[in-house]
């Protein structure tokens, strides 16, 4: 559970952190200024402790310690869409897609404008099987101006766009997400499985050797060593192949991936 609820803890928004920032502002009309933090009233600063230890709680795992400080945050200011989206959050990392579903409405109705919340929305409709309305969260967040991490926007909407074998539109977000971080691991190896799903295994060695040289071959996870061992297959290019192959085969020996190599099933 830890490592899940640390992926997960990817999505948090962190303007949670540090109280209500710009960025986090509800959906006034145009003639209100835009709350910070010296606006927080005393129960919105309870409510935000609270959540700071609730995403505390939330990253070691301790999922239902978190769920109670999410309750306690919500005690403090009942219209705090960050504490509806936290629990979101958690929820869905126990698995209550219902339970999940609906805080984030609840999250989204009290701050439909924020990006964050989009975002992380998005991804929950990708993860349940609603990819193309995960998407549009990804863009809306992405034409937001106050967004300050349109990287996770797009590395989501591209993660997105491979699950229903989009190439082309995961292609665009990532070459965007490129430009912000051109050495970001994710980035490469993505890159590197849309050129290889498209049979442009030139490119997808292009973006292996990348990979390589930004990240250590002991850090890659099992999927992505084996879209690199069979991108240097078809490459010809034995000795990275049979250095990869013993990344996975040492590190991996349990994963789907391995099992895969033993079949010798490259091509499936």
């Amino acid at each position: 559970m830890p490592g899940l609820a640390r992926r997960l803890a990817a999505h948090l928004a962190l303007c949670m952190l540090a109280g209500t920032l710009a960025a986090c502002a509800g959906s006034g009309g145009a003639s209100q200024e835009l709350k910070t933090a010296s606006d927080q009233t005393t129960a919105e600063k309870r409510s935000a402790i609270r959540l700071q230890l609730a995403i505390g709680y939330f990253q070691d795992g301790k999922l239902d310690v978190a769920l109670d400080e999410v309750k306690k945050a919500l005690a403090a200011d009942p219209d705090s869409a960050d504490a509806y989206g936290v629990r979101a959050l958690i929820y869905s990392g126990m698995g209550e897609r219902a339970l999940a579903e609906d805080n984030y409405q609840r999250a989204l109705k009290l701050a439909p404008g924020n990006p964050e919340l989009g975002n992380n929305y998005g991804s929950f409709l990708c993860q349940t099987g609603r990819a193309e309305q995960g998407i549009g969260y990804f863009e809306a967040a992405l034409k937001n101006p106050t967004y300050q991490s349109p990287l996770k926007a797009l590395l989501n909407a591209a993660s997105c766009s491979l699950k229903i074998k989009k190439f082309e539109q995961a292609e665009r977000y990532l070459l965007d997400a490129l430009r912000v971080d051109p050495d970001l691991p994710t980035t490469n190896a993505s890159l590197a499985r849309v050129y290889y799903e498209r049979r442009d295994y030139t490119r997808a060695g292009f973006f292996i050797n990348r990979l390589k040289a930004a990240a250590k071959l002991d850090t890659l996870s099992a999927d992505v060593l084996w879209l690199a061992i069979r991108v240097e297959r078809k490459l010809g290019n034995k000795a990275s192949e049979a250095s990869l192959v013993t990344q996975l085969v040492q590190r991996h020996p349990g994963s789907p991936e391995h099992a895969a190599f033993q079949r010798g099933a490259y091509d499936e």
